[in-house]
C-alpha cells in the first residue's frame, strides 16, 4: 500500500530501502555479534594517550544508533550510542572498502548499525573506533527531533517514550535508576528477614484502602471485579497463615484525578512483620529511605524542587492533632461536640462532605488545608483519627485515634503505616462504618469482606504494617518533578 502525506526525509528514507535490496541487503538486519559497550570502552581506555592507542592494538565491536553523521568524502564520523552512552566512529573508505563504503553511504541518522574496528585517539584527543568492519543493522524509516530542539514538548515525550529516550540522557538515566531503586527495596526488606509474595490484581471485593477503584467483568465467572486498589487484605492474610514478614511490589489502580503525583496505575511497596508494630514501621521506613538517598543519590542531604532535604537525622513525629493545634491554634483533643467542630470548619472555610461531618474526618480536613504544606523534612505525621483508618488499631490511650503514621517529605505523603486492627469484632464495625459512609456518598468507603473478618477470627498476631509509593519515592530520589517522567508509559489523553 502506498504510503501518503510522507515528508521529503521519510520518502528518501523510503528509497534507500530500494537500494538494500538491490545490494542483496536486509534493511532490518540480522543477528549481530558485539563485544562490549561504550561507557565500559571509555572507563578502561579513557584516559590513554594517542601514542599508548597506537602501541596497543584493541580490537573491539560496538553497535547501536547513530547519533551525528559528517560524511567529508572519502573519510566520516559518527557516533554512534548504545544503552550506555555514545562512542565516536571514524570510517576511511579505503579501510573499508568499495562496497561497504556504498553501503555506508545510506546510512542516516536514526540507523542502526554495527562496527569492529581499533581502539584509538583522534587529533583532537577523543577515543574513537577506527572503523575495520562496518554492517548495517536497521533502517529508521523516520528522522529523529534535532539534538538542540530535540522533544522540547513534554506532552510529546510522555507519548513517544521510545524516542525520548533516545534523545534525553536524564530520561534514560531515570529508566535504569528506577529498577535499582526497586533492587534496593527489595534487598534491604530480604535483608530483615521479609519474603516478596505475589496477590491477585483482580478482587470481587473493594478493600484495603479509600479510593476509586476500576471495574471490570469476568466472562467464564460472570463475575464484576475490581482492580486492586491496594495489596494489604490479601497480605495479612498471609500474616495469619505464618509466613509472619512478608511485602509485595506491584501496580495498584485507582480510577482518580491525574497530576503530577498521581498517575491512574502506580506502584508501591507493602510490607507486614508479625509481632511489631508502628515503631518497628518507622524504624524500618526511615532506615530504608536513608539506605535508598546514599545509594542513589550518594548523599544523606540533597536538594529536591528548590529544598535541602536532610535524611541523616532520626525524622521528625508530629500527632496529627498537635500538627493542626501549632498552625490554627485549635486544640482538637479538648473538642468532643461535633457541632463544635463543624462550626471551626465553616469559620475557616473548610467543605464538610455529608460522609465526613465527625470530628475525625473534620481533624483531617484541617490538617490537609494547613498542615500537609508546612511539612518539608521527612516527618512521621501520626494519631490519625479513628474514622479515617478503617484497617489501623485503636491507640489504646486514646481510642478516638488510631496508630498510624503518613511519612510526609517536601509536603507529599511517602508512606502510610499501622499498627494493623487484629480484633476481628472491631474490624467487622469498621467495615458495617465504611458501609454507612458509602451510603452518604463516600465512594472511596471500603466494601465488606467477610472472608477477611473469618481470617482474623483465626487469630492474627500483632502487626506492623507499611505501604509506600514508589513512583513517588523514584521522583525523590532522581529528582524529578512529575511521576509522568518516572512511569516509561504513563496515561495519556488521547491527541
Amino acid at each position: 500500500m502506498e504510503e501518503t502525506n510522507l515528508t521529503e526525509q521519510e520518502q528518501i528514507r523510503r528509497e534507500k530501502l530500494t537500494k538494500y535490496v538491490e545490494k542483496g541487503l536486509d534493511p532490518f538486519g540480522q543477528r549481530f555479534l558485539r563485544d562490549t559497550w561504550s561507557a565500559d570502552i571509555k572507563e578502561k581506555y579513557g584516559s590513554c594517550s594517542h601514542e599508548e592507542m597506537e602501541e596497543n592494538e584493541v580490537i573491539v565491536t560496538v553497535a547501536g544508533r547513530i547519533m551525528t553523521l559528517r560524511d567529508m568524502g572519502k573519510v566520516a564520523f559518527m557516533h554512534i550510542q548504545d544503552k550506555k552512552g555514545q562512542i565516536q566512529v571514524y570510517l576511511r573508505k579505503d579501510v573499508l572498502g568499495e562496497e561497504t563504503w556504498e553501503v555506508f553511504k545510506l546510512a542516516d541518522i536514526g540507523d542502526i548499525v554495527g562496527v569492529k574496528g581499533r581502539l584509538m585517539v583522534t587529533k583532537t584527543g577523543e577515543l574513537s573506533i577506527k572503523a575495520m568492519e562496518y554492517t548495517h543493522l536497521s533502517k529508521s524509516l523516520r528522522p529523529l527531533p534535532e539534538k538542540y530542539h530535540g522533544l522540547q514538548d513534554k506532552e510529546e515525550a510522555r507519548r513517544r517514550r521510545y524516542v525520548d529516550l533516545i534523545v534525553n540522557e536524564d530520561s534514560k538515566n531515570i529508566a535504569f535508576t528506577r529498577p535499582k531503586i526497586i533492587r534496593g527495596i527489595q534487598r534491604y526488606l530480604d535483608d530483615r528477614g521479609f519474603v516478596e509474595v505475589e496477590t491477585p490484581v483482580l478482587n470481587p471485593i473493594l478493600g484495603g484502602a479509600n479510593a476509586r477503584p476500576f471495574i471490570t467483568h469476568h466472562n467464564a465467572l460472570d463475575m464484576d471485579f475490581y482492580l486492586r486498589i491496594a495489596t494489604e487484605l490479601p497480605l495479612k492474610r498471609l500474616i495469619v497463615g505464618g509466613m509472619e514478614s512478608v511485602y509485595e511490589i506491584g501496580r495498584l489502580f485507582r480510577n482518580e484525578g491525574m497530576d503530577a503525583t498521581h498517575n491512574p496505575e502506580f506502584t508501591t511497596v507493602e510490607a507486614y512483620m508479625a509481632y511489631g508494630n508502628l515503631d518497628d514501621m518507622m524504624d524500618l521506613s526511615e532506615g530504608l529511605f536513608r539506605t535508598l538517598a546514599k545509594d542513589i543519590r550518594k548523599a544523606d542531604v540533597f536538594e529536591y524542587q528548590g529544598n535541602v532535604l536532610d535524611f541523616s537525622k532520626p525524622f521528625k513525629r508530629l500527632h496529627m492533632v498537635e500538627g493542626v493545634k501549632e498552625v490554627t491554634g485549635i486544640d482538637f483533643f479538648k473538642i468532643t461536640d461535633v457541632k463544635e467542630a463543624l462550626k471551626l470548619a465553616e469559620k475557616h472555610d473548610i467543605e464538610v462532605g455529608n460522609h465526613e461531618k465527625t470530628i475525625g474526618h473534620i481533624i483531617n480536613l484541617f490538617f490537609e488545608k494547613y498542615v500537609e504544606e508546612t511539612l518539608i523534612q521527612p516527618t512521621f505525621v501520626y494519631g490519625h483519627p479513628v474514622e479515617i483508618s478503617p484497617l489501623a488499631k485503636k491507640n489504646p490511650q486514646d481510642p478516638r485515634y488510631t496508630d498510624r503514621f503518613e511519612l510526609f517529605i517536601n509536603r507529599k505523603e511517602y508512606a502510610n503505616a499501622f499498627t494493623e486492627l487484629n480484633d476481628p469484632i472491631d474490624q467487622k464495625e469498621r467495615f458495617l462504618n465504611q458501609l454507612k459512609e458509602k451510603e452518604l456518598g463516600n465512594d472511596e468507603a471500603n466494601e465488606m469482606d467477610i472472608d477477611y473478618v473469618e481470617a482474623l477470627e483465626y487469630g492474627m498476631p500483632p502487626t506492623g504494617g507499611i505501604g509506600i509509593g514508589i513512583d513517588r519515592l523514584v521522583m525523590l530520589l532522581t529528582n524529578t518533578d512529575s511521576i509522568r517522567d518516572v512511569l516509561l508509559f504513563p496515561h495519556m489523553k488521547n491527541k
